[in-house]
């Protein structure tokens, strides 16, 4: 009998992890089943470009997985039971998948309800926006944390007359490239950022410098210091009780991840996160993998790693080398997972490249500008090109990386700020 290896969730971590496995295994050995809630892949890292109105690539799954042998079941994952190894999902009909098709969003009339049975599970079903609790968040902020919120933030800004305010609540990554790309598509709009700390307070000097350039220029006011704890329709409130006035509010305070796996029986973190093993093996449950923000995987000196992107791909190649070397009886994987910098965009015409130590910690090198910004935007289409090319080795893709980086790394250097 084939092995029936399911994925949940076709983000970039469980479509990676899905097109590796069926290169790695044989066709006639495993079957290979793909759930997620719309038919093409959603480029997550570029939803604040669909926001300002940008029109993004279609990347439909059956394309992408054409004669891998990888079976696409388009359907929302309701119930996961990992003591009786069965996943419940919900699939849609043809008016619902044209649906999300059309509109961008999860798949639409619910469809009949199907158990299916699995011999190994890759659990990729990710992160939504994290409300933190605030007050009025849900009922009145935006996010763009999916594409629905994108391009219901997309309509809202186009809706908007000269001069109307706008505050993204939050001074990550996420909050950075949303206000910068509303301000440069926008210059008619009052842009601000409100920070619970200083604006870019873990970049290098250099990186500090470049970003409140790109601020100044852009005409961005940076509330710091700046926690928001309510949001109102036309208005948020900070923990002081100064009101910023907000005909839109952004709301970018990191990513709460989907809630499924706290109704099994996984040993999960206090995030709700599934605790795993350094090849993504859950710790409880060793015909479960998890990956990308679903997972609590710990990188050097053992410290959690980041929901990014930039995690979230390695540790798909890792789970799926792992599977595929346990059924085969190859070699386990051991690579290591750490960062090389952090890539922000900063509008279309700038970027911030600030890179890292292995464990996520600023350095002084920094590249900035429109070389940043280009670079930027080739680690956006690689990461969808690794999606439908998912084989290249782990070893010798880090070391390629790695490589060009440093490459990179040693001429910012000598760039000045």
């Amino acid at each position: 009998m084939q092995h029936r290896i399911i994925v949940l969730g076709a983000g970039y971590t469980g479509a990676i992890a899905a097109g590796r496995l069926a290169k790695r295994l044989h066709r006639e050995d495993v079957a290979i089943t793909l759930v997620n809630a719309e038919p093409d892949f959603v480029e997550r890292v570029r939803m604040h470009q669909l926001a300002v109105g940008q029109d993004l690539r279609l990347r439909p799954f059956s394309e992408m997985f054409a004669g891998t042998g990888v079976e696409l079941k388009l359907a929302k994952v309701t119930a996961v039971d990992v003591d009786r190894k069965t996943v419940e999902v919900e699939e849609a009909g043809e008016a619902g998948a044209a649906g999300a098709a059309g509109a961008g969003g999860a798949a639409g009339a619910a469809g009949k309800t199907e158990v299916l049975e699995y011999d190994t599970l890759v659990y990729a079903l990710g992160s939504g926006w994290n409300t933190q609790g605030v007050p009025g968040t849900a009922e009145f902020a935006d996010q763009i944390a999916s594409r629905p919120g994108a391009l219901r933030l997309r309509e809202r800004l186009a809706r908007l007359g000269a001069g109307q305010p706008v505050v993204v609540v939050g001074g990550g990554l996420t909050g950075l490239e949303a206000a910068t790309e509303i301000a440069e598509a926008r210059p008619d709009l009052d842009v601000a950022l409100a920070a619970r700390g200083e604006l870019g307070d873990w970049l290098s000097p250099k990186g500090r410098g470049h970003l409140r350039r790109v601020f100044d220029k852009l005409g961005i006011t940076a509330y710091e210091h700046a926690a928001v704890t309510a949001v109102e329709a036309d208005r948020v409130t900070t923990a002081d009780g100064t009101h910023l006035p907000a005909a839109v509010t952004v709301w970018t305070t990191g990513f709460a991840v989907h809630p499924i796996a706290r109704a099994t029986t996984l040993e999960i973190t206090e995030t709700g996160q599934i605790a795993v093993d350094r090849t993504m093996r859950s710790l409880s449950h060793p015909d479960v993998y998890a990956v990308g923000d679903a997972a609590m995987a710990l990188g050097p000196a053992d410290k959690p790693l980041r929901m990014s992107c930039a995690t979230g791909t390695p540790m798909a190649w890792q789970a799926a080398d792992a599977i595929a070397a346990r059924l085969t009886g190859g070699k386990i994987p051991k690579a290591p997972l750490r960062y090389f910098n952090q890539c922000v965009s900063l509008g279309r015409k700038e970027g911030l490249i600030q890179y890292v130590t292995a464990d996520d910690r600023a350095v002084n090198a920094a590249l900035t500008g429109r070389l940043a910004a280009i670079y930027k935007e080739l680690v956006c289409k690689g990461a969808a090109w690794g999606v439908a090319n998912p084989t290249l080795g782990i070893p010798t893709r880090r070391r390629h990386i790695a490589r060009q980086q440093n490459r990179t790394a040693a001429k910012a250097v000598k760039t000045p700020a």
